[in-house]
C-alpha cells in the first residue's frame, strides 16, 4: 500500500483527489492539508510514501520547485500550475530524483501513476512543463518590462505613469496585460512570477 500524504490549496480541488487515489486498490491517503507549515508534522506522524504538494504551497516563501524549509524524507509530486511554469527552470536543472513534476492540469489518472512511479523510485516529469519552464524567454513587450519593474518598489500608477510618461489608464492596462500573461491574480504576484522567471 502506498502511502500518501495530499498539500493542496483548495478543499473542493484536494478532496477530489483524495477521491481518486483511494478508490485505487493500492493507495491510501493518510494525510490532507492545506497548508504548508503542516507538512512536517504530519510526515513524521503518518509516514508516506509520497507527498503530493501544490506548487502555490511548495514554493510559499521561495522560488517554486525550491525544498521546503523541512528535510524531504518522501518522494514529493509537485503539481505545477501550468500558468507559470517558468518559475520552475531552475528547479528542473538541479531537481533531486525523488521530487516529481506534473502540470495540475493533468488528468487525474496521471497523478495516481506518478505517485505509484515516485514510491517506485521512477522519475516522474511532464515533458511539456519542462519546454516550458526551460524556456525563459519574457512574454511581456519593452515598455510592459519597463511598467513592472518600476511597479516593483511598491510605486503606485499614478507614480509609475509620471515616471514613464503615461497616463495611469494605460499603465493600468500595462498592469492588467501583464498579470495576464504571468497567470498572476495580483501585482504583487505578477512582480514575483516575473522575478522568478528572470523577465526583470
Amino acid at each position: 500500500m502506498i502511502r500518501t500524504l495530499l498539500a493542496l490549496d483548495g478543499a473542493l480541488i484536494r478532496g477530489a483527489l483524495a477521491f481518486v487515489l483511494t478508490i485505487e486498490d493500492d493507495i491510501d491517503v493518510v494525510a490532507e492539508l492545506d497548508r504548508i507549515e503542516q507538512v512536517e508534522s504530519a510526515i513524521r506522524s503518518s509516514r508516506p510514501d509520497v507527498a503530493v504538494v501544490d506548487s502555490g504551497l511548495y514554493g510559499t516563501g521561495r522560488s517554486a520547485g525550491t525544498a521546503p524549509h523541512y528535510e524531504q524524507p518522501c518522494p514529493v509530486l509537485v503539481l505545477v500550475d501550468t500558468r507559470r511554469p517558468r518559475a520552475l527552470g531552475g528547479a528542473l536543472h538541479s531537481r533531486s530524483r525523488n521530487v516529481g513534476f506534473l502540470g495540475n492540469d493533468v488528468p487525474p489518472q496521471r497523478v495516481v501513476d506518478g505517485v505509484r512511479r515516485l514510491a517506485r523510485g521512477e522519475p516522474v516529469v511532464d515533458a511539456e512543463l519542462v519546454v516550458a519552464a526551460l524556456n525563459t524567454e519574457s512574454p511581456l513587450t519593452a515598455r510592459e518590462t519597463e511598467v513592472l519593474e518600476i511597479a516593483a518598489d511598491g510605486s503606485p500608477v499614478v507614480e509609475i505613469a509620471a515616471r514613464v510618461g503615461l497616463s495611469p489608464g494605460t499603465v493600468r492596462n500595462h498592469l492588467s496585460r501583464i498579470a495576464t500573461k504571468a497567470g498572476a491574480r495580483t501585482r504583487i504576484e505578477a512582480v514575483r512570477i516575473a522575478h522568478d522567471a528572470g523577465w526583470i
